[in-house]
């Protein structure tokens, strides 16, 4: 094993590949010296990113956040795979076709995918994916044991009384069916997400609890090595399935570096130095070196620096728990949904996004689900800032000008403390006092999932491009942390149109209960909406094939590197 300096040093740049993807790991420290950055480059094309929350596991099972999800999607596939419009395509399916009745769906596989080489397996070497694999995957969604968050996903399969049939038939190999209860419109793209990338079962027997980080897929990249906290390191899986249009095999990358550099400035001028490759997102550390007011790339980087942008299926918000028998919430301010009210209408979207995201994202000032989804319209109308009809809402709430309200505690992470301190800022013109407390990732995460935040800032990024995926959210079915309800929000007429839109195959009629359930969220305001996301990436020149998809999946299997 080697000494930290020294593995910081490697991971910079000073390793090598063979043809096979043997690393020279255990070459001895002066030949690394001599390597110059240059030289490297071109035998080894590494991308590397960093990803500053950290990440807690590489079991697509628990992949609930953007964190996860971009390095388990590098290293697993699905049956099926969004393309960058959102389309469902393909992936280890061939093709699939669905019954009449919408409740059968049955699955082709292809033929030709290997799941990695591990010594899970005979000899070590990866063997071929079966109908048996993906039956063993998803049924281990809803494996009490496994608790795996994602189980929310499997509500629409049909199973017996005793649980003992989920829904799934192996017809042979390469063919099996899923069974549902009742038609539902969006269960191909659930089985589009990240939960349900297929896992071998002997590489989940074999290492127990510690198979997050032994993870075996069939995805373009495999495990090289993980030194949690320091670097992740995936190489090319040389058996990948996928070629490009011409022919030629997938991924073009040799290698993918992860750090963990938890500070945003830290990250962007390791970014500068081209110790990075790209950067996501816009973050106060950086934002107005790289972005105009106008939204623009700054003219200084010209050339040097491509501003990927595009629509993003993302609502940012602030979510409130509602189940006032929970002791944080009894004592909270939040549990009075004229407080939750009076704050959505308490400070100015607009001029949020315009100073704060230098324009970077839409105003949340109609409902939870997003622009960018055809169910979206703008007649429904949400929140505006209207600080007169906050004060109002206070007073009814016997809180006049805030008096005798205790402070609203709203737990966030070092990402988003600008915008928690611009709400902090304008509400408390109104006498609302707002305390804001910092977690990292795992700690923020593990906090909200568990239901121990009253307030928290939060993020839904579409698990597939339907409304239906925001609105779960509000489902009294979906309790955390099974589900992703993070706000134990239970409404019966909000439950009763959800059941309904579930078995409703026509469109229009689907969007208009779609729109009923939203017109919910906003009167009984379990969360404050802030804003609709735009996918923002900075990518170095030299980098090809970084597109952006509504979705923001990081799709790195055709990303190439030219320096």
């Amino acid at each position: 094993m080697f000494m930290r300096s020294r593995r910081n040093s490697i991971f910079n740049g000073c390793f090598d590949l063979d043809i096979g993807t043997k690393w020279l790991l255990l070459i001895p420290l002066v030949l690394c010296l001599c390597c110059s950055q240059k030289e490297i480059t071109n035998r080894v094309s590494v991308f590397r990113y960093n990803e500053s929350k950290g990440i807690a596991t590489l079991d697509p099972a628990y992949a609930r956040y953007q964190a996860l999800v971009w390095p388990v999607s590098q290293l697993y596939n699905g049956l099926l795979e969004l393309s960058d419009s959102l389309a469902i395509v393909p992936s280890l399916a061939r093709r699939w076709n669905v019954s009449k009745d919408g409740t059968a769906y049955t699955f082709q596989l292809r033929t030709d995918v290997f799941f990695h080489d591990d010594s899970a397996f005979t000899a070590g070497k990866g063997r071929k994916l079966t109908a048996y694999d993906v039956e063993y995957s998803l049924c281990r969604l809803t494996d009490p044991s496994v608790a795996s968050p994602g189980s929310w996903t499997w509500n629409e399969v049909y199973q017996n009384k005793t649980g003992t049939n989920r829904g799934i038939k192996v017809l042979n190999d390469s063919t099996l069916v899923i069974y549902l209860k009742r038609p539902f419109p969006p269960f191909a793209g659930i089985l589009a997400t990240p939960y349900c990338y297929i896992v071998p079962r002997e590489a989940v027997e074999k290492y127990g609890r510690d198979f997050r980080s032994h993870p075996v897929g069939t995805g373009p990249f495999r495990l090289k090595a993980w030194y949690e906290g320091e670097k992740l390191i995936l190489v090319r899986n040389e058996k990948y399935f996928e070629k490009d249009a011409s022919g030629r095999a997938l991924p073009y990358l040799d290698a993918v570096a992860i750090s963990f550099i938890p500070d945003k400035q830290s990250e962007f001028l390791e970014f500068l130095k081209g110790n990075l490759d790209f950067i996501s997102g816009v973050n106060a550390a950086f934002k107005d070196e790289l972005i105009t007011r106008s939204g623009r790339l700054n003219p200084k980087y010209a050339g040097k620096i491509v501003l990927e942008t595009g629509p993003y299926l993302n609502t940012e918000y602030i979510g409130f728990l509602t189940d006032t028998t929970l002791p944080q919430v009894k004592n909270s301010a939040v549990r009075y949904k004229l407080v939750r009210q009076a704050l959505n209408y308490g400070f100015d979207r607009v001029k949020m996004i315009r100073y704060l995201r230098n324009g970077m994202g839409t105003p949340a000032l109609h409902g939870f689900v997003p622009v960018g989804l055809p169910s979206f319209t703008d007649t429904l109308k949400g929140y505006f800032y209207d600080p007169e009809k906050a004060r109002e809402l206070l007073k009814k709430a016997g809180f006049p000008e805030g008096k005798g309200l205790p402070p609203i505690t709203i737990l966030t992470t070092g990402d988003y403390v600008d915008l928690i301190e611009f709400i902090q800022h304008e509400t408390a013109a109104l006498g609302i006092q707002i305390r804001i407390e910092v977690a990292n990732g795992p700690v923020f995460r593990e906090s909200v999932s568990n239901a121990r935040a009253a307030s928290f800032r939060g993020s839904w990024v579409a698990d597939y491009p339907d409304a239906e995926n925001y609105l779960a959210l509000f489902y009294s079915r979906n309790f955390s942390p099974a589900g992703p309800n993070y706000f134990h929000f239970r409404n019966a007429e909000f439950d009763r149109l959800y059941e309904q839109a579930a078995v409703t195959n026509d469109e229009a009629a689907r969007f208009a209960l779609y729109r009923k359930m939203d017109r919910i969220i906003i009167d009984e305001a379990p969360v404050i909406p802030l804003f609709y996301d735009r996918v923002v990436r900075f990518v170095h020149s030299g980098i090809s094939g970084m597109d952006s998809n509504p979705m923001n999946v990081l799709v790195l299997k055709k990303v190439a590197k030219y320096q």
